[in-house]
């Protein structure tokens, strides 16, 4: 019963309490479904030993083609191979183009006083940076967010999305990526697809296969996270404005206050591993094969590691929170989401003040519950 409620209305609005008593029972399994760990100290200890707890449910040492369901050796190589090209230092080197990007989204809504944010800067911001980086024609642009929208949907079994709306998009988005890699073999460019479909390591390559499932991943991830991470973080400062009052008056505490959003609020709020072996893991018996189902968001709020876990606190140190995971698998776009909802929100509060929801009741949300985030955010406020 337990699985079933998980995509219930009520708990996409609020899976806390849930959360809260289901630490009380961690791990724990409803029925024939997967374990489920709720716990930080347990979801960490699986994050953290991929050996004993792999990711995806090929055969050891194999895995899927993306590094999301890869397993070294593959995993490491792929790694390493992205790893060449997509770069902290290279998102750095972007910032001021995400500013601008930023900006000039934000310039109508400022004028007007209002806007819904979703679709005015969290939605179209995380597309147009990450179809920068890859080199898609800006002309692309709209049809690119409808393949990421189509996928995610389709991969977190929205039955809406199911069937020949999924599988047509993921075609599309292959035949579109294969011409863009060969293009760019023959004339590079300055961007990522160029590096990847040049990235090299003792003479070895990405494969076809390889290269499409990690420019997928780039594309989801670029999408899907970062637009939930700016909005979460929006109704957070509304919901706590003496939180918001501390930022606005030091925006310097913006990476502190993200890294609280992300602990409080976080846009991925479950991943899953398998049991490579069977073994005891506290006090359960877990066969071999068997899932274990990570809730990341039940275990940023666990009071044997974060005092006060329900206060909502820009100033949190240390804030060992698992938003974007741990161990081998953590987020390959870490460092690009948060420079995005930094970028994002210190242009939002340096051109606006005294936020207020033009709405009531609960807002529409991704209808999934490993996400988590708002479909549509409609404010007001005023020109600083």
């Amino acid at each position: 019963m337990l699985r079933g409620n998980l995509a219930d209305p009520s708990m996409l609005e609020n899976p806390y309490p849930f959360y809260e008593m289901a630490r009380g029972m961690s791990p724990m399994r409803m029925g024939e479904g997967p374990w489920m760990a709720f716990r930080w100290a347990e979801c960490n200890e699986v994050l953290r030993d991929h050996t004993a707890w792999p990711s995806g449910f090929a055969p050891e040492g194999q895995g899927g083609l993306s590094m999301l369901t890869a397993n070294p050796p593959r995993h490491t190589r792929l790694r390493g191979l992205v790893n060449q090209v997509f770069t902290p230092r290279m998102i750095e080197q972007m910032e001021p183009r995400f500013r601008q990007i930023a900006d000039e989204l934000l310039e109508p809504a400022i004028e007007a006083g209002a806007c819904d944010l979703v679709e005015t800067l969290t939605y179209p911001l995380p597309v147009i940076v990450i179809a920068e980086i890859l080199g898609i024609d800006p002309a692309h642009r709209e049809q690119f967010k409808k393949w990421s929208d189509a996928v995610v949907a389709g991969a977190g079994g929205n039955p809406e999305i199911q069937g020949a709306d999924f599988g047509g998009a993921f075609y599309e988005m292959r035949q579109y990526f294969e011409a863009m890699c060969e293009e760019r073999r023959r004339h590079p460019r300055e961007d990522l697809i160029s590096g990847l479909v040049q990235a090299e390591i003792d003479g070895d390559r990405l494969s076809a296969d390889e290269l499409f499932s990690m420019l997928w991943l780039l594309l989801v991830a670029g999408n899907e996270t970062t637009t939930n991470l700016i909005g979460n973080a929006m109704l957070e400062f509304m919901a706590h404005p003496d939180q918001l009052a501390l930022v606005e008056q030091d925006l310097s505490l913006l990476p502190s206050a993200i890294e609280e959003v992300l602990r409080f609020n976080s846009p991925v709020q479950a991943t899953m591993r398998r049991a490579a072996r069977d073994m005891e893991f506290h006090g359960r018996q877990v066969k071999q094969g068997e899932g274990m189902l990570v809730f990341l968001g039940a275990a940023n709020r666990d009071p044997e590691q974060f005092p006060d876990p329900g206060v909502f606190d820009v100033r949190r140190t240390p804030n060992r929170h698992l938003a974007f995971g741990f161990g081998i698998h953590y987020c390959l776009g870490a460092p690009l989401a948060r420079v995005e909802a930094k970028v994002a929100l210190e242009e939002l509060l340096k051109r606006a003040k005294g936020f207020r929801r033009t709405t009531e009741g609960p807002l529409p949300r991704v209808p999934m519950f490993i996400l988590r985030g708002v479909t549509s955010l409609p404010l007001a406020f005023e020109r600083r």
